[in-house]
């Protein structure tokens, strides 16, 4: 079991080092059904997986300047107060709905990563468009504990002329924002229900997670971006469609 631990940690890591999303759509199947837990303590533990691995990923690269702070702003704070609210909606909605919702989003982000290209920017993001899209990521986050990677990290290319390092690094900064709000609504859920977090598997996962984060970072530009997409959405097809057919079948 730890040997699957450490694997997957390192590919969750590996994700979003090297493409700036697919954290948390890889962290909760692995936790609800590699290590049988709950879709809430799943979630929960997710936030705190993902936002940890992007935190020390974003301090350890703080030296080389890819973050675009103007960016984190735009985007970063409607998100977190998104990120909240979806997570209060949350806690009144079925955990099947969820994992439905999740489902439906794997297969979003599947879609986007095969047809993604490379973008010749030539406009800036609008506010209004960046409000906007940070608040559907925000969402996203609190609702189904993604962290919109594979939302922010396209626009940031396509319409702030972010480089591929820029976005991710960006991108990076804002999922870490999204996760600690929405961990702070997820822990006083569990809190009023009486649930508590696996620390051992939520540290383990994080600190290979870390590792793998780094090394993707420092891999990612040697890599064939378009064929890791590819790669990655095939990945994340198979794995929503299992993950569909088992919420369906538990209705």
């Amino acid at each position: 079991m730890k040997m699957f631990i450490i694997i997957a940690a390192l590919l969750i890591g590996l994700s979003l080092g090297v493409l700036g999303s697919g954290g948390a759509i890889l962290t909760i199947p692995v936790l609800i059904y590699g290590l049988e837990q709950s879709e809430i303590i799943a979630i929960t533990s997710s936030l705190v997986i993902v936002g940890t691995i992007s935190l020390v990923t974003v301090i350890v690269n703080l030296a080389k300047k890819q973050i675009n702070w103007s960016m984190v702003l735009l985007f970063g704070l409607p998100s977190m107060i998104a990120t909240y609210m979806g997570a209060w909606l949350a806690s009144y909605t079925e955990q099947s709905i969820q994992m439905l919702v999740f489902a439906l989003v794997m297969m979003t982000a599947a879609w986007r990563m095969h047809k993604a290209k490379a973008v010749a920017n030539t406009a800036n993001i609008a506010p209004v468009k960046s409000v906007f899209l940070g608040g559907l990521v925000g969402t996203l986050t609190g609702f189904v504990g993604v962290g919109g990677g594979f939302l922010i990290v396209p626009a940031l290319m396509t319409f702030a002329r972010l480089k591929m390092s820029a976005a991710v690094a960006t991108s990076l900064m804002i999922i870490s924002l999204n996760s600690v709000v929405g961990f702070l609504k997820y822990q006083q859920v569990l809190i009023d229900i009486e649930l508590t977090l696996d620390w051992q598997v939520i540290g383990l996962i994080s600190v290979i997670g870390s590792i793998g984060s780094l090394i993707g970072q420092k891999i990612a530009t040697k890599l064939p971006q378009q064929k890791i997409r590819q790669l990655f959405a095939l990945i994340l097809l198979l794995m929503s469609s299992f993950i569909l057919i088992q919420t369906l079948l538990n209705f």
